[in-house]
């Protein structure tokens, strides 16, 4: 798993407009609260949830970034652990989450 920053994503996600699915891995309630604009919600928790990355990826083969709430949340390296562990080949966590996506927003 390789670890991404705000600058990276924010790069991929507007200025290069890569192929890659950005996923909030927290509960549906947290990703309904705040997320980022362009990301899709894939509990971590839930049973099946290498199977819908799978499914919403198109294979694993694609580019994946996921997501939590913050640089102390774990559900993102869990997540991208799970994924790595089922076979995807390009896994990146997004430490700082959304308080960090966020935090630079506001700044800007």
């Amino acid at each position: 798993m390789k670890t991404i920053s705000r600058n990276e994503l924010k790069r991929m996600n507007e200025q290069e407009h890569e192929d890659f699915v950005l996923i909030n891995v927290l509960p549906r309630e947290e990703f309904n609260k705040r997320h980022i604009r362009t990301s899709i919600n894939i509990p971590v928790g839930d049973d099946d949830f290498v199977e819908k990355v799978e499914s919403v990826a198109g294979g694993k083969q694609r580019k994946v970034v996921v997501y939590c709430a913050n640089f102390d949340c774990d559900a993102s390296p869990r997540a991208a652990g799970a994924l790595e562990n089922a076979g995807f080949e390009q896994v990146y966590d997004y430490e700082g989450g959304t308080e960090d996506w966020f935090a630079q927003k506001q700044a800007a």
